[in-house]
């Protein structure tokens, strides 16, 4: 069948629990602070010569113009351009892992964010709350790891989540400190053995409601 993936609890074009993500609606303002659990991903079938494994995830449908992200009477058109927002990077997992376990690099949103680098499961790198956050006193810092989806509640456009793992074959790519998503990809390049994707959505717009349609 060849390498694939399965993140527990997202089916490929369906809605992302609220467990897995960073915000959820609220009965009261817009928004309120999630579980925010890492998934349960494993995978099987990895190619002969794998020595570790990496795990992202991308949000497909960031918009590029934040000028009407979270402002009372307006919403963030479907039509404007997106870009890529990284939710997480993980890589040097061990080759003999089959499993990242539900929880294990993100249990609970962490202020300021949690650390990068080694862990027991892997090396973390940066993911884009970094940026987004940089101007918050109360939450700025260094983003390590898994944080989940939290898209703008007055979006137009229901968010897709990219969770990809690839096989590779090297043990470490050689990667450390602050790095984010492109570093470990320009490192990944021509160790990348095999990778398989599960794509799942998210939105926080009531207009919009829990729907597997992007």
């Amino acid at each position: 069948m060849g390498f694939s993936i399965e993140v527990t609890g997202i089916v490929d074009g369906c809605a992302i629990p609220g467990e897995f993500a960073f915000c959820v609606p609220a009965a009261v303002g817009h928004v309120a602070m999630a579980p925010n659990r890492n998934p349960r991903v494993s995978w099987r079938d990895a190619p002969e010569g794998t020595s570790s494994f990496a795990i992202l995830c991308i949000d497909l449908d960031a918009p590029t113009d934040a000028t009407d992200v979270n402002r009372e009477g307006v919403t963030v058109p479907a039509s404007l351009p997106r870009a890529e927002f990284t939710h997480w990077v993980l890589v040097d997992i061990p080759g003999s892992a089959a499993s990242l376990g539900e929880g294990s690099d993100s249990d609970g949103v962490t202020p300021k964010g949690k650390p990068v680098g080694p862990t027991s499961h892997g090396v973390r790198g940066v993911n884009d709350y970094t940026s987004w956050f940089a101007d918050d006193p109360e939450m700025a810092g260094v983003y390590g790891g898994y944080d989940g989806p939290c898209p703008p509640w007055n979006d137009e456009r229901v968010h897709r989540y990219r969770f990809t793992v690839r096989a590779l074959d090297a043990t470490s790519i050689g990667v450390s400190g602050p790095f984010t998503a492109a570093d470990a990809c320009a490192a990944m390049y021509g160790h990348i053995l095999a990778e398989a994707s599960v794509t799942g959505t998210f939105t926080l717009n009531p207009a919009l409601g829990a729907t597997d349609d992007d």
